[in-house]
Formats: C-alpha cells, structure tokens, sequence
C-alpha cells in the first residue's frame, strides 16, 4: 500500500484591494482646475504592504 499524500495548502489568500501585489496606484492633480497628470503608486493600505487578505 502507497503512503496517502496530504492536500497541499494553497497559502493565505490575497488581498482583493491590491490583488496580492502590496502597491496600489492613485492619480495625481494638479492646478486649480484640478487636471490629472498621472499616477502615483503607494502601499496597500488594507493589507499595509503584505499583499496578503486580512480577516
């Protein structure tokens, strides 16, 4: 008889804000008319950067 092979754990789940990357982007305004000129990416602030889902 073959020994039984243990499911193997798929690990934490992942944050559904940043997708498991840790770094979301965010636009940047400028001028009164408050025009967007790009992105600026920062940390995940739901997961604080780990990328992993939090309870």
């Amino acid at each position: 008889m073959g020994a039984s092979k243990t499911p193997a754990t798929a690990g934490p789940a992942k944050c559904p804000t940043c997708k498991g990357s840790g770094e979301v982007s965010r636009a940047v305004y400028v001028g009164r008319k408050r025009r967007a000129v790009g992105q600026q990416t920062g940390i995940c602030l739901t997961c604080l950067g780990s990328g992993e889902a939090t309870d």
